[in-house]
């Protein structure tokens, strides 16, 4: 479902230099998405600027998520909680009991590579899912303006994935092909069908596809200890954690 050509035109000294001439800011102090405080800061690399992919690649080697057009990475002075986390996909064993029941119970689910996650009937599920699972967040209220600069705004490197059942929406997949991995940059899902696990689904989804590309990581975004409803991330292992500036395994 991915084009293998992108992933293979990676140079580390074409992309060291581009990286040597690009601008980063650092954000005022603003409330934190995750934790109750108001210290927070991000570095960010200049969103004016074009970004490759294998700049990309390399800048999610350190620690960088992207979000839209913006490609950031937490700066706080006093906290560091917010953890880069990847997938070591073929070292996670599947045949997990758990994760064999997941994949046999949407089993039934097709998945389509679309364009792009439309302002129609994908809005919609994301309106919906928002409304469900993210009512105490940074996301809420969702708009169609905060869909379009959050999930479409993107590179050539994106792709976008619809999952069905039947004729049912029940979730969208956005994930970014990198030279050493996928980056699951965001997954909305039906929020009235919890025994299907979508969320889990789709990230055992990207490890298969990731596996069939020949890549070695899936790439989570952040982890945060203290915020529950980021615990599913350290629980796939071996997990890799970005801890100054280092990636340590974890089994």
């Amino acid at each position: 479902m991915y084009s293998k050509t992108s992933q293979n035109s990676y140079n580390p000294n074409t992309t060291m230099s581009q990286l040597n001439n690009t601008k980063f800011f650092i954000t005022p102090k603003h409330p934190c998405s995750y934790l109750n405080r108001n210290d927070a800061t991000t570095l960010f690399a200049d969103p004016n600027r074009t970004v490759s992919q294998s700049m990309y690649s390399t800048l999610s080697n350190l620690g960088f998520r992207r979000s839209g057009r913006y490609i950031y990475r937490p700066n706080c002075r006093h906290c560091s909680e917010c953890t880069p986390t990847r997938i070591l996909v073929h070292q996670l064993n599947t045949q997990k009991r758990r994760y064999r029941r997941i994949l046999l119970k949407n089993k039934d689910i097709k998945t389509t590579k679309v364009q792009e996650a439309d302002k129609g009937e994908h809005y919609k599920l994301y309106e919906k899912y928002i409304y469900h699972k993210h009512k105490e967040g940074d996301m809420f209220p969702p708009s169609p303006e905060q869909y379009q600069n959050f999930l479409l705004s993107t590179g050539d490197y994106t792709h976008f994935f619809e999952l069905r059942i039947s004729e049912q929406l029940v979730a969208v997949i956005v994930t970014d092909l990198l030279h050493n991995g996928l980056s699951a940059v965001y997954t909305f899902y039906e929020p009235e069908l919890p025994k299907r696990s979508l969320g889990i689904y789709a990230i055992l989804w990207q490890i298969q596809q990731a596996k069939i590309l020949g890549l070695t990581y899936l790439y989570l975004g952040y982890w945060v200890k203290s915020c529950q409803k980021m615990s599913y991330k350290s629980q796939f292992r071996p997990v890799e954690m970005f801890i100054d500036n280092h990636w340590k395994t974890y089994q």
